[in-house]
């Protein structure tokens, strides 16, 4: 898959500029059998190539291209996430290896698409906790049941882009994800409701993904602790369903996420929008969302005598259209108060030009 992004930005006080940047996307399934094992046994492979320049660090704190800014945010980068799956036949599944989170994230329904497709913004694309990094290395099991999904994830907390994922494996702590999604039905239309819990060992916030304005600084009292956990409540609803196209519709989303603050450079978050495809033309999908950041309170405080910092929050509107199987052209449109208070207000414009092959 080759995706390509041109933008155009315009931010308070003047600044606007325009970038170029795309990725090459392979994804790579091995039965077992075809290394002498049986097909309960999968080997996945998601190698990608990123290159160009993206607006990501000329608005706010928050990415508004996902895609371009892992597995890093300028220059050429190739990454590789590797692993392997036991399926049992009661559907209860365990993954090994180094994974891309990006790829769990596209699967997700209505909502769905991993900053490759659908919203580009990190605060839905990939919704940032802080404690899950976007690679990992890790076990990852998954036990279906007809009242529910149970997820639990052990992992290294250590943010693993551009490694093997067996440099100093669980150096820095242990991270753990433990999630219940519950199907349900609403008016006859199906949704699903999941509640999680996260949480990491490791001392003071993840300083690997920060940009430089929120690294901790000498003598101030963030970023010190030890551990820190989250919690997050998500929903995803259809509203409609296309007679003649299964599990295809419109539907709510929405995301209430609250943690310590501290060594978490976050406090709380909050999404809420409407995605979908569009009737008559199946190949189409449309989105709407909005999105609310905060800061730690204790960050913003030992910050404050350097630069002022204000809760993050915007709206992203996407319309893709399905030319051909292959070929995909999406128009997209963010407007972001930029927590650097600074900065004030931005539009970002972004065409997308996706290559299926």
């Amino acid at each position: 898959m080759w995706t390509q992004f041109a933008s155009a930005y315009d931010v308070g006080g003047g600044t606007s500029g325009e970038t170029y940047g795309g990725k090459i996307d392979l994804f790579a399934k091995i039965g077992g059998s075809a290394i002498g094992l049986d097909d309960s046994i999968s080997i996945s492979a998601h190698p990608e190539f990123r290159y160009g320049g993206d607006p990501n660090a000329e608005v706010g704190l928050l990415p508004v291209n996902t895609a371009l800014f892992y597995p890093a945010d300028d220059g050429e980068v190739v990454d590789l996430a590797l692993n392997v799956t036991k399926t049992w036949q009661s559907g209860v599944s365990l993954t090994v290896g180094k994974l891309n989170a990006l790829d769990y994230v596209a699967q997700i329904p209505i909502e769905g698409g991993g900053g490759l497709e659908g919203f580009r913004n990190l605060g839905i694309a990939l919704p940032p906790s802080a404690i899950v990094p976007a690679n990992l290395t890790g076990a990852l099991l998954t036990i279906p049941t007809d009242k529910a999904i149970f997820r639990l994830w052990v992992y290294d907390p250590y943010l693993q882009s551009q490694r093997t994922g067996l440099e100093d494996p669980f150096a820095t702590g242990v991270g753990g994800l433990a999630m219940v999604s519950v199907p349900a039905k609403i008016g006859g239309k199906p949704g699903m409701y999941s509640l999680k819990f996260t949480g990491t060992t490791r001392t003071g916030p993840p300083t690997e993904i920060l940009p430089p304005v929120l690294q901790p600084i000498p003598g101030g009292q963030w970023g010190r602790q030890k551990g820190t956990g989250s919690v997050t409540f998500s929903f995803q609803q259809f509203l409609t369903l296309a007679a003649d196209n299964p599990g295809k519709g419109i539907g709510l989303f929405g995301q209430a996420f609250l943690t310590d603050g501290d060594p978490n450079p976050l406090d709380w978050s909050a999404f809420i929008g409407v995605s979908g495809d569009i009737p008559g033309r199946p190949q189409d999908k449309a989105g709407l969302t909005y999105f609310h950041y905060s800061l730690s309170n204790e960050l913003v405080s030992d910050l404050s005598p350097f630069i002022a910092f204000e809760d993050e929050y915007g709206v992203e509107a996407f319309y893709t259209l399905g030319v051909t199987d292959w070929l995909r052209v999406t128009a997209d449109v963010q407007w972001v108060n930029s927590s650097i208070a600074a900065r004030g207000n931005a539009v970002i414009g972004t065409f997308v030009l996706q290559t299926r092959f």
